[in-house]
C-alpha cells in the first residue's frame, strides 16, 4: 500500500491554475480504485503503487487535454510493506502526539 503525494501543474499558462487541477482530480474522481484527498498544494493518493503511478499519467494527461503545453508533475511516495498504513493513520499519529 502506498500514499503518494501528487502536484501536477503547467508551466506558463498563468498565476492561476485551478481549472488544470480541476481537470486532473476529474480523472482521479472518475475511478474508483485509489483513494484520494484534495489538499491546498497536492493531492493525496493512497493505493496499490502500479495503479496509482498509472493514474499519475493520467492525470497529466489531462492537464495537457486542457491546454497546457508543458506539465510540471511532482511525486512523493511512502510505501509499506510491513503493514497497511492508511491517509488518516499517519494524521491521527500526529494529532496524538500533539495531545500528549
Amino acid at each position: 500500500m502506498a500514499i503518494v503525494a501528487v502536484s501536477i501543474a503547467p508551466i506558463g499558462e498563468g498565476a492561476s491554475v485551478g481549472r488544470y487541477v480541476a481537470a486532473a482530480l476529474e480523472v482521479v474522481r472518475a475511478q474508483d480504485r485509489v483513494r484520494h484527498r484534495l489538499d491546498p498544494m497536492f493531492t493525496t493518493l493512497e493505493g496499490e503503487l502500479p495503479e496509482i503511478l498509472e493514474l499519475v499519467q493520467r492525470m497529466q494527461e489531462a492537464v495537457f487535454a486542457a491546454g497546457a503545453e508543458r506539465v510540471s508533475t511532482v511525486l512523493k511516495i511512502d510505501e509499506r510493506r510491513d503493514k497497511t498504513v492508511r491517509m488518516e493513520d499517519k494524521v491521527r499519529a500526529v494529532e496524538d502526539e500533539l495531545d500528549r
